[in-house]
């Protein structure tokens, strides 16, 4: 199988579990809820799962992993959050897991500083909070469960629009989430830092941002209208699972495949038809079952007292890292592990 990270394009020669493992989906049955801390390794806890909004597949995709975890341990897991994006309908839920007393919160943060004051005053209640994929503000939460190393995906969507517009060169435009997302943004700005300090790209133009929320309907309105502002325009890039397929299928149907790529992060299956029909030759992912495991795991240690989320602190995970410890970072960090990238070499043999 050729499979390579998307950091140095490096083939791995077997399927490892920590390629979007089967991850079952149980959530538990019996958990303790009150204490928050202090619970026994492996033992039993409350666990809140609270994603940006509940109807994006990607964290349910991420929730496989969490329910894998939970039900190891026999834990609870409950699932709450908004059915859109918005870091005010999030607050709330904070609140309520706060007053519910539940060991343990894990969210992605549709906004950073505006869910800060109410995880900050979860984790004054003995709660611990663990930030994923999209991370609270420093101090909101004991550790961040980053999902990849932002600047190497900074790296690889300015390489991939390199790689589909002719010669490097041409307009190209980025289509988002949310505006407010903190790793949509990072990983923005650190491609905006690739394009302008390294002559490779000179050849690249960047002409709009533009931001789809994350919705399907949103994200294919402003697909429609780059293709229609920019008529030299030759790749999108869409770091979001959403805006990519969006962008995908805007281009297929436009029947503008030949003239204008798309790329960005996506799910394998949605993107295996515009792989074939060369909209989008290359593009990339990381686990999110395995983000999900992660962040659960990273929780229950943090509960047991195995971890306090300390810089410098090492832990394992059995079944990911190839079993090699994890160490936490700067502000409290853990990076799950390089991503994939995808193309007509490998994109069937995942089922994702």
């Amino acid at each position: 199988m050729n499979l390579r990270r998307i950091g140095r394009g490096i083939a791995l020669t077997s399927i490892a579990a920590v390629v979007f493992a089967a991850c079952s989906s149980s959530g538990g049955s019996s958990a303790p809820s009150g204490a928050a801390s202090g619970a026994a390794a492996g033992a039993a806890i409350s666990v809140g799962y609270l994603p940006k909004d509940i109807v994006n597949q990607y964290f349910a995709a991420a929730k496989t992993g969490i329910d894998k975890g939970a039900a190891e341990s026999g834990s609870k897991i409950t699932q709450v959050g908004p059915n859109e994006p918005k870091a005010d309908l999030q607050v709330p839920f904070i609140k309520d897991l706060t007053t519910q007393k539940v060991n343990a919160i894990i969210i992605s943060a549709d906004d950073k500083d505006a869910v800060a004051p109410d995880l900050k005053a979860a984790m004054a209640a003995g709660i611990k909070v663990v930030g994923f994929d999209s991370s609270p503000a420093v101090g909101a939460y004991n550790v961040f469960v980053n999902q990849v190393d932002f600047s190497g995906v900074g790296v690889n969507l300015a390489d991939w629009a390199c790689e589909l517009a002719p010669s490097c060169t041409g307009d190209i435009a980025i289509l988002s989430a949310a505006a407010t997302a903190t790793n949509q943004n990072a990983w923005i700005d650190l491609m905006k830092t690739t394009l302008s300090t390294d002559p490779k790209y000179k050849g690249l133009k960047l002409v709009d941002t533009v931001y789809g929320d994350d919705k399907p309907d949103v994200s294919t309105t402003q697909a429609q209208g780059l293709l229609t502002k920019y008529p030299t325009l030759k790749v999108i890039v869409a770091p979001t699972t959403v805006g990519i397929l969006a962008a995908a299928q805007v281009v297929s149907a436009a029947k503008k495949s030949d003239s204008v790529k798309v790329t960005g992060l996506g799910f394998p299956n949605d993107m295996k038809p515009y792989v074939k029909d060369g909209t989008s030759p290359v593009f990339g992912l990381w686990s999110v079952p395995d983000l999900g495991y992660l962040a659960y795991q990273v929780a229950a240690k943090l509960v047991s007292g195995e971890i306090k989320g300390t810089e410098g602190e090492t832990f394992t995970v059995k079944g990911l890292n190839g079993d090699k410890p994890y160490t936490i970072g700067k502000d409290s960090i853990v990076v799950l592990g390089p991503a994939f990238r995808f193309d007509s070499t490998n994109v069937d043999n995942f089922n994702f």
